[in-house]
Order: structure tokens, then C-alpha cells, then sequence
């Protein structure tokens, strides 16, 4: 390997492992913000109202010297942005209210299960015993991390769990049928457009449900959802299509591995959340599954 090809390997590996650290540390923030007395539908409007311009932009610049999107392109990117990001978005802040945020990410992180099972039940893709076996090591450490939370903080778990595995299966929809609108408008382009809807969904649900004095939450909010929008939101985005253009897809999602161990220390360093060992033993488990999954050779 030459110096340029390895200096190209080392900047994709730095830029997928700070993608993975930047994006998973978007839960500690919003507990941080929760701290304050915010809701959840006025957190997320200011995330999605600094994330904005930001999202605008990148459409821009991606569709720079490209037609227009069609009719049909903009149905895609409106569905799109409403599945893979509003919903998943919202339903993830309201879950984050009742969970720890290395549940959390546990729970976000069997994303590829479930975009596998989807593609079996929806698109008739094969399955077999390779992919189970993943699947069962993945959920059996997420149930064991879910049993070690439900005996700590109480029943509130059950609902925080099944709004944050609500979330991933939504942004497991978006992934199965955004494939052919990738194609056509490329990744970044997609990504501005069905944020940009997100972000604007998100502002008029603020707009609908709350009286605008909501509006008037502590600075530490408005600075943590700045931060949020722009480190935990935009940045990474950048940082993981950047990383895929260096060193693949593969191995930037093998890279992103890094970020629910990054969640689990920085929520016991920043929030103290408590670390048992079960909770390494679960986290290690999924980690374990989705690293089979990806080792499973695909199938069409």
C-alpha cells in the first residue's frame, strides 16, 4: 500500500470512527437537555430548526448542475423524510425520556437486523440459519441490557424501549425502499431533501401543539440543541459519506461499532447512568451480532 492510499485509509477509519462517536452522542445531549424541563416537541423543533439552513444547503450543493427532481422524486423525499426522519426522530426523543442513552443506542444499533427482516418479509429476500444466529446473539443481549434497566429505573423502560425500537424500525423502512431514490439523486441529495422535510414537520408540530411561549426554554437548551443539530446532525453526515468514499461501506460500519461503546461511557461519565456487568455483557453481544451479520454473505 503507498503513502497516499494509506493516508487515504487512515483519514476514512478517523473520519467513520468520529461519525460514529459524533452521531451516537446525540442521546447524551437530549438527556442533558431533559435536565432543563424541555419536552420532547420542543427539543427536537430546535434541533431541526438549527439543522435546517444546514440541510438546505447540502440539497443544494449535491443537486449543483443536476435537473430538478421530478414529480415522483418529490413524493419519495417526502415520504422518505416523514419515515426515516421525522418519525424515527421524534418517537427516539420521546423513548429517550424513559431509557438510559446506552439503551438507547443498543436498541438503535439492531438498525441492520431489521432492515434484514424487512427485506424478508417485504422483497421475499432469503434468510437462513447464518442470519438467525446473528439476530438471536443481538437480541438477547439488548433483552439482557433491557431486563438489567427494568429492575433499575422500573416499568417506565417497557415504554421508553418500545418507542426507541419504534424509532430504529422506522429508519429500518427508510433504508429498505430509499435504495432506488439513492440511485437517482445520489445519497447526499436524498439526505438534504428528506431532512429538510423532517426539519419542516418537525417546526409545525411545535407550531400545532404547543402555544409559542413554549418557546422559552433555558439557554442551556437552546446552546445543547445547537450542538445537537450541528455536531450530533449535520457533522455526521458529512463525516460517514466522506468515510464511505475513503474505505467503502463496509468497514465504515464496522468502524461505527465504536459508537454505542462511546454512549455507554460517556452516559456513566456525563449522566451516571449505571454500569453493571450485564450491561457490558449485553452491549458486547449485540456488537457480536451485527459484526456476524455483516460477515453473512448476501443474498439476493
Amino acid at each position: 500500500m503507498n503513502q497516499v492510499a494509506a493516508d487515504r485509509r487512515s483519514s476514512g477509519l478517523l473520519l467513520a470512527a468520529a461519525g460514529a462517536v459524533a452521531f451516537s452522542a446525540k442521546a447524551i445531549i437530549v438527556k442533558l437537555a431533559y435536565r432543563h424541563g424541555v419536552d420532547a416537541v420542543t427539543l427536537i423543533m430546535y434541533r431541526m430548526l438549527f439543522a435546517l439552513p444546514l440541510f438546505l444547503l447540502l440539497a443544494w450543493w449535491a443537486g449543483r448542475g443536476r435537473a430538478p427532481l421530478s414529480g415522483r422524486d418529490r413524493l419519495a423525499v417526502l415520504g422518505l423524510g416523514f419515515c426515516g426522519y421525522y418519525l424515527a426522530s421524534f418517537l427516539d426523543f420521546l423513548g429517550l425520556q424513559y431509557i438510559s442513552a446506552g439503551l438507547e443506542r443498543l436498541i438503535q444499533y439492531l438498525n441492520p437486523t431489521l432492515v434484514l427482516l424487512l427485506g424478508w418479509l417485504l422483497f421475499g429476500r432469503r434468510v437462513d440459519w447464518r442470519h438467525g444466529a446473528a439476530l438471536a446473539v443481538s437480541y438477547v443481549g439488548v433483552a439482557l441490557v433491557f431486563g438489567q434497566e427494568l429492575s433499575l429505573q422500573g416499568r417506565d423502560t417497557v415504554l421508553g424501549s418500545v418507542l426507541v425500537f419504534g424509532s430504529a424500525v422506522a429508519y429500518a423502512i427508510y433504508l429498505a425502499y430509499s435504495g432506488e431514490v439513492v440511485q437517482r439523486l445520489g445519497a447526499l441529495r436524498l439526505t438534504g431533501w428528506a431532512t429538510s422535510v423532517a426539519c419542516v414537520l418537525c417546526i409545525a408540530q411545535f407550531l400545532l401543539l404547543r402555544p409559542l411561549e413554549a418557546a422559552l426554554v433555558a439557554p442551556e437548551v437552546l446552546w445543547l440543541s445547537l450542538l445537537n443539530a450541528t455536531l450530533c446532525t449535520f457533522a455526521p453526515v458529512l463525516m460517514v459519506m466522506m468515510a464511505i468514499e475513503r474505505i467503502g461501506a463496509v468497514l465504515t460500519a464496522q468502524t461505527g461499532m465504536i459508537g454505542p461503546l462511546s454512549t455507554l461511557t460517556l452516559g456513566v461519565l456525563l449522566l451516571g447512568e449505571p454500569f453493571t456487568p450485564w450491561i457490558v455483557v449485553g452491549t458486547a453481544l449485540v456488537l457480536a451480532g451485527v459484526a456476524l451479520l455483516a460477515r453473512v454473505p448476501r443474498s439476493g
